[in-house]
């Protein structure tokens, strides 16, 4: 496409994920441009009006507008694939909210769609961009603690499930599809180049049995790397957002504003301990660290910019980059997906790459 053109963009769905996409908007008006967007709801499409923003009477007006080269669908999660192919063969590139679709055969037509109209196709996978999350990965790429051995991820809420298409099956809800994506893409970015041997995963059903309001999930990756992720609603003591244990020390991460520390062994020589009162009995196996033998240290700093998914994004569109967040990164977490499912319904092991 023409560089020097300004890339129209729309949204279609416009409630709370659709109307921050309109809203960010503004950061790229060098590069693009806002078009519209599209609701099935009158009052969505009435509130954008009142934002000064362009509302399309229908989903087919939106996708005729030529000026459109960018279309974000942001619609609960059963149409995603829908929306997606028909914005693709009108010649639209596509970002998906997510997850992408509701099972990987859904995922395969989007991305049969991509290849066939040539149009860019990308799912917003923006928590890969979270300042904790990059602290993590700046921690176990810079070898900070030596071989890293477990990995525990926890998002936590006590509202229970939302009340609105979220705890419906039929729209893709639960736990697993909503925060659960997020955190199962990050660990699976963590594990990259890894052999992903195991998953065992318990659903939770506290406030909602139609779909699951929780989960936790330990993957077994190649290398002796145990990886928990834990999503709960129903959670009023928190625990840590990060935990990791490697061979020299530990780290933790406690909130989203990346408060914590890392504790490294400063002596592995000095390994005798004095016993301590545990309970009713004496302990010398679980008798803390003298300080004499540790060292603490601040979280690194790691610079962290949502918008560089939107600057690749656009970046992509005029051939400049290739897309960050791929097709076969998304086929392998769609398959992650199933696996979890598959081993929460049926209480069991299940086995990932063989």
């Amino acid at each position: 496409m023409d560089k020097s053109k300004k890339i129209g963009f729309a949204v279609i769905g416009y409630g709370g994920m659709g109307s921050w996409h309109a809203s960010q908007m503004e950061k790229f008006e060098d590069t693009a441009e806002l078009i519209g967007i599209y609701d099935i709801n009158p009052e969505r499409c009435a509130l954008a009006e009142e934002r000064g923003i362009h509302a399309f009477s229908s989903r087919e007006e939106l996708l005729a507008d030529e000026r459109i080269d960018l279309v974000t669908v942001a619609t609960p999660n059963d149409v995603h694939k829908e929306i997606a192919v028909a914005a693709m063969a009108v010649g639209k590139n596509v970002i998906s909210e997510k997850p992408v679709a509701m099972n990987p055969q859904e995922l395969e037509e989007m991305i049969a769609a991509s290849e066939k109209y040539g149009k860019l196709f990308t799912v917003h996978q923006n928590r890969r961009w979270d300042p904790d999350y990059k602290c993590i990965r700046k921690i176990i790429d810079d070898n900070s603690l030596g071989k890293v051995f477990r990995i525990e991820s926890r998002v936590q809420g006590s509202r229970g499930i939302p009340g609105d298409w979220r705890n419906k099956k039929k729209h893709g809800g639960g736990m697993v599809l909503d925060w659960g994506i997020h955190l199962l893409d990050q660990a699976l970015q963590i594990g990259e180049g890894r052999k992903l041997i195991s998953v065992y995963t318990e659903l939770t059903n506290v406030t909602n049995e139609e779909c699951d309001d929780g989960f936790r999930t330990t993957l077994i990756f190649e290398g002796d790397l145990s990886y928990y992720v834990e999503v709960t609603t129903s959670n009023f003591i928190e625990l840590p957002r990060w935990y990791i244990l490697g061979e020299n020390g530990s780290a933790v991460v406690t909130d989203w504003d990346v408060n914590g520390e890392i504790v490294k062994v400063s002596d592995w020589e000095n390994r005798d301990a004095v016993p301590i009162l545990a309970g009713v009995g004496l302990t010398k196996t679980m008798a803390p660290r003298t300080d004499d033998t540790i060292k603490r240290y601040e979280l690194p700093k790691v610079e962290s910019r949502w918008t560089q998914f939107y600057e690749n994004v656009l970046a992509a569109i005029r051939g400049e980059e290739e897309q960050i967040v791929t097709h076969d990164q998304q086929r392998r977490l769609m398959k992650l997906v199933d696996a979890i499912f598959e081993s929460g319904y049926n209480n069991k092991v299940v086995f990932f790459d063989e």
